[in-house]
Parts: structure tokens; sequence; C-alpha cells
């Protein structure tokens, strides 16, 4: 399980040219499930995220959470992160989750975020989305989750 995280100013998600999915200040998280992935790693990586010290403090350095400053959250399903680049020059997504098992581990990333977090915006699965931000520093991490 991979989630790209983006410190961003504001992020918003089109698809069909209309909002879906907007915050300000927050997270950008673009996620990926990979064949494996379970629910006790959703559990994982979303107290990662809210945890993952990337706000700065009154002193500039990044000490404080998404769950310290009561931040938003952006969560954007992207299963190109779940490729295999490390041969030839075309990703492979033979390791990626089949589809309808991803929108169920996406689901529910997104219910259990909406328990932990104020306030949490969406992307699409599987649509043809247009992500617009403002990345914030910039700042952006590649969170991984491999074992429960």
């Amino acid at each position: 399980m991979r989630a790209l995280i983006q410190r961003v100013s504001y992020a918003r998600v089109l698809v069909d040219e209309k909002v879906i999915g907007e915050i300000d200040r927050g997270l950008l998280v673009f996620i990926a499930f990979q064949k494996g992935d379970s629910v006790a790693r959703i559990d994982k990586l979303l107290n990662k995220v809210l945890a993952y010290r990337v706000f700065p403090d009154g002193a500039g350095h990044m000490n404080l959470s998404l769950a310290d400053i009561s931040a938003s959250l952006l969560i954007v399903s992207q299963f190109t992160l779940a490729a295999d680049t490390r041969k030839g020059l075309r990703p492979s997504f033979s390791s990626a989750t089949p589809p309808p098992e991803a929108e169920a581990l996406y689901d529910e990333f997104v219910s259990r975020a909406r328990q932990r977090c104020e306030a949490v915006a969406t992307g699409r699965f599987g649509a043809d989305m247009k992500v617009q931000l403002e990345n914030a520093g910039p700042v952006t991490f590649l969170l991984e989750v491999n074992d429960p």
C-alpha cells in the first residue's frame, strides 16, 4: 500500500469540469493498493498519514502533524503508484490490486479517515480526474506499508 502525500495550501479534484472534492490547508493523499493489501494495512497507513510531521511549528521546523493542526485531507485514488518501474521504459501494473478489491479498500480508507479527521474530501475512484493544487514547500513524501 502506497500513499504519496503532499502538504498543500489548497487542492481540488475535478471530474467532467466539476469540482467534486476540495480542501484548503492540509494533505493531498494519492493512494494505491497492491496485491496482498488488507484492512490491517489501512489502519497502519492512515495512522502514519495523520501523524506524519510535515507542518511547520513556530520555529519553522516540520514538527506538527495533520492531527496537531486540525487540517484537511483530500484522498485521491491513483493506481499508477502501484506500478513497478524497476525495469524497462514501460510501467508494469501486475502488482496492483484488481479494481473491485482496490475500490473496496479505497472506500474503507476514506471511511476510516472520516472517523478520525474532521474535514475529508475525495476524488472518485476510477474516474478521469483533474487535480489542481498548490504544494506548500514543496513538501512531498512517499509512504509505504507492506506488513500488517
